[in-house]
C-alpha cells in the first residue's frame, strides 16, 4: 500500500494533474533520461538516482514547505503519465517568485497540452497563493516553451537573466495585468 497516495490537484479537459508519489519514479526517470525532453535544462538529462533525489525533494520540501510543487501530468484519455507540470518557488533579485513549469513527453508535443496545463496551473496559483505575478524561466533558444508562456499571456520581464544555473529569459504574468 502506498504510504502517501497521490491526490488530484487540477483537472482540465484532457489532463489530470496530481501529486507525485514514489511510484512515479520509473515514468519520471524515463522522461528525464530523454535528451530531447531535457534539451533546454542546464543540467541536461538525469540518472535514475538523480530523478529519485528530485522526486524526494518535490514530495518532502515543495509539498511539505510550500504546499505546491511539480505534479504528475496524466492524459485523461489513457491514464498515461505524460509529464510533470506545476509551480516552483524561486528567489530572484531578493524577491520570492513562483514559476509555472511544464515538461511533457515529446510524443505529446504540439497538441496544446502544455498550454492547457499552464493555463490551469496559473489559474490555480492566482486562486490559492498570495502572489502578484507568476513567471516562467525559459532558455532563450526554447521557442516552444516561449510560445506556451506567451499564449498564457506572459510578457518578457528580463532578457538574459543569469543565475547559478545559467542564462534564461524571464517571462511574467501579472495578477492585475500590470508588470511590476
Amino acid at each position: 500500500m502506498e504510504s502517501n497516495p497521490s491526490s488530484v490537484v487540477l483537472e482540465t479537459d484532457r489532463l489530470v494533474l496530481r501529486t507525485l508519489v514514489p511510484a512515479d519514479l520509473d515514468a519520471l526517470a524515463a522522461l528525464y533520461a530523454d535528451p530531447e525532453v531535457r534539451r533546454y535544462f542546464p543540467d541536461g538529462t538525469r540518472t535514475r538516482k538523480e530523478t529519485r533525489e528530485e522526486l524526494d525533494w518535490i514530495i518532502d520540501v515543495y509539498y511539505g514547505r510550500y504546499g505546491y510543487g511539480l505534479w504528475a501530468t496524466v492524459l485523461k484519455e489513457t491514464g498515461a503519465f505524460i509529464g510533470r507540470c506545476g509551480l516552483l518557488p524561486w528567489e530572484i533579485e531578493g524577491r520570492t517568485e513562483v514559476e509555472v513549469a511544464y515538461l511533457l513527453d515529446r510524443s505529446h508535443w504540439g497538441r496544446g497540452l502544455a498550454t492547457e496545463a499552464a493555463r490551469a496551473i496559473a489559474g490555480h496559483a492566482f486562486a490559492t497563493l498570495p502572489v502578484d505575478r507568476l513567471i516562467c524561466l525559459i532558455d532563450p533558444e526554447n521557442s516552444a516553451s516561449r510560445n506556451v508562456a506567451t499564449r498564457l499571456g506572459m510578457s518578457l520581464l528580463w532578457k538574459d537573466y543569469v543565475d547559478e544555473y545559467g542564462t534564461c529569459d524571464v517571462y511574467a504574468l501579472p495578477r492585475d495585468g500590470v508588470l511590476l
